[in-house]
């Protein structure tokens, strides 16, 4: 017996080496069951995405450069992609999740992510990309912890809360797809989550009974960090806490210059850190809110979220009426300048002991320009359709990277236009071709009714400038050079542009879509190709072992060795599982 326990523990310990002497930095693993459950956040049992029977998904915790290993089960009756948001999968876009880059995992097999979170730190998400899920959930925040000798900017916090918000729907995400396949729109969505939760019942004829909602337990005199996330469909929220101040420190892993807001709006796909001061007298709870923006707020009251923030101390129940959102129905300006105030913290050391300023990105040259333009869906071949610059995308059935890797022809075409079409619209698979090391210049041009949040994968761009109407080279006097803020998902309101710059220093295929999903999932969107000129492999990591193939591909794929094949995907898992055998020998010998 004393025996079996050495070796159980020489086993454990040879495991732990093996995973990191291949590699300097350390290894978090995670597994994921994905899978339906049923739950009632707004009160209508629905099906909704759970990861290992949770919704949300559970949180992964890693730190700077860390190795992080997630074997996907998926349980699903469908195939399925999980997308690491503002992950920038350095060197990597075989592992970024998307349908450009990744064959989908089919029904009833697994497949494992490995990436290295490469000189990142913050506040980031993942979820599901596939065929409308999102908008059932599967979703979780995504943190990474500054190394322990790079420091952050503000005192250590007591506390780390990741707090989820988004619209959502009574119908099931293959409902709301079938919607927007018949050419209709989704609507008006059935209510605001936080945390999976719907409203506290804060009005009665609001709210109906028998609510399950989200309580944030805080002690008086603490200051906890805030990680706020949109997740939702197509809805700008506003986030406000009562009687509570919320300051400013992060956004997308990159810290900021630190500012109190009573309130400030989150579009979708963004992600913030606040650190709250729990200062208050407690005389009751407080509510947390996350409300519709930019909607006719007397027939979108039920489209807000709740949630109470319980010091230990309390006196009683949260009541009367909620924090005000901004008074700005006739003051389109209100939320831009807001945007336009979040500025980069140059000062601070980020992932790497240098400030984040020692990049003077205003000083260097731009080597390409792209003017992208959305309009309100249009329709192209019998089909309701979203464009960027006249262009609707097709995902090809061979993920572009696949496709370049073995030499598959026909796959996509390098013609994105660097001015919007002016002839009829059209549905294609056209990208971007980005030159590596260039630094190119986007204008998001949106002429659409409603705000349009934009994302790149791979990269933190530098949001440079946003006005209203139409942009002209002589916008550009207008940038700001010098502390605008970097990160990966900038609003574009309506009837306005927003300007970014992006280091093209990241070889792969990157996805720059519309993270409003009825808008994605309709096409707007393209990909970025970068690519080394020259054949190396220190700008671009090898093809990864266990890849899915599908597609022109499809028959190198060999039926369902995925199950326990993927999980061992690097040369130390090899000598992980020839140790396992050893170790195993010597203890049933």
């Amino acid at each position: 017996m004393a025996l079996s326990k050495f070796l159980g523990l020489f086993l454990i310990h040879i495991a732990l080496l093996s995973s990191s002497c291949f590699a300097a930095d350390p290894f978090v693993f995670y597994d994921f069951e994905v899978s339906y459950i049923t739950a009632s956040p707004l009160g209508v049992p629905q099906q909704v995405i759970a990861i290992n029977n949770k919704f949300p998904g559970p949180t992964i915790n890693s730190t700077t450069n860390n190795n992080v290993v997630i074997n996907v089960r998926n349980k699903l009756d469908e195939s399925l992609l999980l997308h690491w948001s503002g992950i920038q999968q350095r060197r990597s876009s075989w592992q970024d999740g998307l349908p450009g880059t990744n064959c989908p995992i089919p029904p009833k097999w697994n497949w494992t992510y490995q990436f290295q979170v490469k000189d990142q730190i913050g506040s980031f998400f993942y979820f599901p990309s596939l065929h409308f899920q999102r908008a059932a959930g599967g979703f979780g925040g995504f943190i990474i912890n500054n190394r322990d000798i790079i420091p952050i900017p503000f005192g250590s916090p007591d506390g780390d809360i990741t707090i989820l918000i988004g619209d959502w729907y009574t119908r099931n995400h293959t409902a709301l797809r079938k919607a927007l396949d018949a050419g209709k729109d989704l609507g008006m969505p059935d209510g605001v989550l936080i945390n999976g939760k719907g409203p506290y019942q804060y009005n009665d004829t609001l709210v109906p009974d028998g609510i399950d909602y989200e309580t944030i337990d805080v002690h008086p005199g603490k200051t906890y960090r805030l990680r706020v996330h949109n997740v939702g469909i197509s809805t700008s929220l506003n986030f406000r806490i009562q009687s509570h101040n919320l300051l400013l420190a992060e956004t997308e892993g990159s810290y900021t210059v630190q500012q109190n807001y009573t309130s400030l709006d989150i579009h979708v796909g963004q992600s913030y850190s606040f650190l709250l001061t729990t200062d208050q007298n407690a005389s009751s709870d407080y509510y947390i809110v996350a409300s519709a923006r930019f909607v006719n707020e007397s027939q979108w009251k039920r489209v807000t979220g709740v949630a109470i923030l319980r010091y230990s101390n309390s006196k009683g129940k949260a009541a009367g009426p909620l924090p005000d959102p901004p008074q700005d129905e006739y003051d389109k300006t209100f939320s831009m300048n807001q945007a336009r105030s979040i500025r980069w913290n140059v000062s601070a050391s980020g992932a790497r002991p240098n400030p984040q300023g020692s990049f003077r990105y205003g000083s260097i040259n731009v080597t390409e320009i792209f003017v992208l333009k959305n309009k309100p869906p249009v329709t192209i071949d019998g089909k309701r359709r979203t464009t960027l610059s006249g262009i609707s995308f097709v995902n090809p059935a061979t993920p572009i990277r696949l496709a370049d890797q073995f030499k598959v022809k026909g796959v996509y075409k390098l013609d994105f236009p660097s001015r919007p079409l002016t002839g009829p619209p059209k549905m294609e698979t056209s990208l971007i071709n980005g030159t590596f090391r260039g630094f190119m210049e986007v204008i998001l041009q949106n002429n659409d009714t409603k705000v349009q949040t934009y994302h790149l994968s791979g990269y933190a761009f530098f949001v440079v400038g946003m006005d209203y109407g139409e942009w002209s080279e002589n916008s550009r006097g207008t940038y700001n050079k010098w502390d605008g803020i970097a990160r990966s998902t900038t609003q574009v309101y309506p009837g306005a542009w927003t300007a970014i710059l992006i280091s093209l220093d990241n070889v792969g295929v990157w996805n720059l879509r519309t993270e409003n999903l009825d808008s994605w999932y309709l096409g707007q969107e393209t990909y970025i190709r970068v690519v080394n000129p020259e054949v190396t492999n220190k700008t671009e990591l090898p093809m990864p072992d266990n890849v899915l193939y599908c597609g022109a591909l499809s028959k190198r794929q060999k039926p369902q060795d995925i199950s326990f094949a993927t999980s061992i995907t690097t040369s130390s898992s090899k000598l992980f599982l020839a140790v396992l055998m050893v170790a195993s020998a010597l203890l049933f010998h």
